[in-house]
């Protein structure tokens, strides 16, 4: 079972940035595209950014034109970059593949408060 090891979160404030990283236990972006999701208190996990198999990008319409993932194949990792950081942005981040893996990461907190 491959392993997903999400970090870089924290405490930032509104308008600050982090970026995200993903590392995967070994390369599975030739078979799945990735994504990252976000679980927010006390609502549903969501995907906010995910790559498509046509090789396009999506975006939650909440992140759009502030959030950016990327990959980086040789090291089997996937990042976020988010900028312009809200409020309603707080949560836990997780990758996975999209559709998600039958199992989940640890998460990254990512807490955006003032």
């Amino acid at each position: 079972q491959v392993q997903l090891v999400e970090s870089g979160g924290g405490l930032v404030q509104p308008g600050g940035s982090l970026r995200l990283s993903c590392a995967a236990s070994r390369n599975i972006f030739s078979i799945n595209v990735m994504g990252w999701y976000r679980q927010a208190p006390g609502k549903q996990r969501e995907l906010v950014a995910g790559f498509t198999r046509g090789g396009s990008i999506n975006y939650a319409d909440s992140v759009k034109g502030r959030f950016t993932i990327s990959t980086d194949n040789a090291k089997n990792t996937v990042y976020l970059q988010m900028n312009s950081l809200k409020s309603e942005d707080t949560g836990v981040y997780y990758c996975n593949a999209v559709p998600p893996y039958g199992f989940w990461g640890q998460g990254t907190q990512v807490t955006v408060s003032s």
